[in-house]
């Protein structure tokens, strides 16, 4: 008998049953499914839309679309089908949300990167010039429904400061759509003291900072290392004075490497449910992957249901 790997979570949290709750109590939105032609994305989308999250539009090669969707025995006669395969998916997904014919954009069968190509750049139609994008998770652990935002962990490799910005302020625009208007935030950082030799200190004070007049409706702590953002405890120990400690909201993480590492900890080593999205495009975007389960998916179509609807 094969052992699981000794810090590998052996249960996985379903999708908060309050966030599918709300999402079910809004019309299903119009959700366009990226090179849809392949088991995993297809089945995925399927999911949404029998729990009345999706109301699909499959694009990519047709022919491949009906034969998978032949293969896995779904019916899919009511949905709209868009031709246009390869790289030419993302871009026709582009062109029907600006034209307000979906709702929102899901990954499918695609390279992330020639997903996001059709999607960010600013002749795409979906960015209005100026405007960063970030990527934010929804985490919550088995046995509770609060959330933990992290942002960004999937989509800006090395983010500016005015790229972090822009993520804290996605993160907490997400925080309130799902109605959570006083929300904390700790900005992530290896020590709680700004130092010159440690860049990402000195930039998360500077958001901080201001973050006191840009995002009125959040506290806003930073730098903090992880022990602060996640323990109270941890925090009256190092005689270390915040509303933040223990009790945050959102974590917003100085690159993807911290970020990535933390949210597949929290999956693999938790147990975590970590549904997400893209935000700073005119739809949201789902940008899902292959290795995720189902609660994982079903809690993105959730949140995209709920941002699409407020959007």
């Amino acid at each position: 008998m094969t052992l699981p790997f000794p810090f590998l979570a052996t249960e996985t949290a379903p999708c908060p049953a309050g966030l599918l709750a709300k999402a079910q109590s809004l019309p299903a939105p119009k959700v366009a499914l990226v090179n849809a032609g392949s088991v995993n994305p297809l089945q995925g989308i399927r999911e949404a839309a029998d729990l009345g999250l999706a109301d699909p539009v499959l694009i990519g090669d047709a022919d491949k679309i009906n034969d998978t969707a032949k293969q896995i025995g779904w019916d899919i006669s009511p949905y709209r089908i868009e031709h246009a395969p390869h790289a030419a998916a993302a871009s026709r997904a582009a062109e029907l949300a600006r034209a307000g014919e979906v709702d929102s954009i899901m990954k499918g069968q695609i390279h992330t990167s020639t997903f996001l190509k059709g999607l960010l750049p600013s002749a795409a139609g979906l960015r209005e010039k100026g405007t960063r994008c970030g990527h934010i998770f929804h985490i919550t652990r088995p046995g509770s429904e609060r959330p933990l935002f992290l942002t960004d962990a999937a989509l800006n490799v090395n983010p500016s400061v005015d790229t972090r910005k822009a993520c804290l302020s996605h993160a907490v625009r997400l925080a309130e759509i799902l109605g959570d208007t006083q929300v904390k935030a700790g900005i992530l950082a290896p020590t709680e003291d700004p130092i010159p030799s440690i860049p990402n200190t000195m930039e998360a004070a500077e958001i901080a900072e201001w973050a006191k007049d840009a995002l009125p409706n959040a506290t806003v702590q930073g730098p903090m290392a992880l022990d602060l953002i996640f323990s109270a405890a941890a925090a009256k120990a190092k005689n270390y004075a915040s509303d933040v400690a223990g009790d945050a909201d959102i974590m917003l993480t100085p690159n993807i490497t911290s970020g990535n590492a933390l949210f597949k900890l929290m999956v693999l080593g938790m147990g975590c449910c970590a549904g997400g999205l893209v935000m700073g495009l005119k739809v949201p975007v789902l940008l899902t992957s292959r290795s995720q389960q189902a609660p994982a998916r079903i809690c993105s179509a959730a949140l995209g249901a709920i941002v699409a609807a407020a959007s």
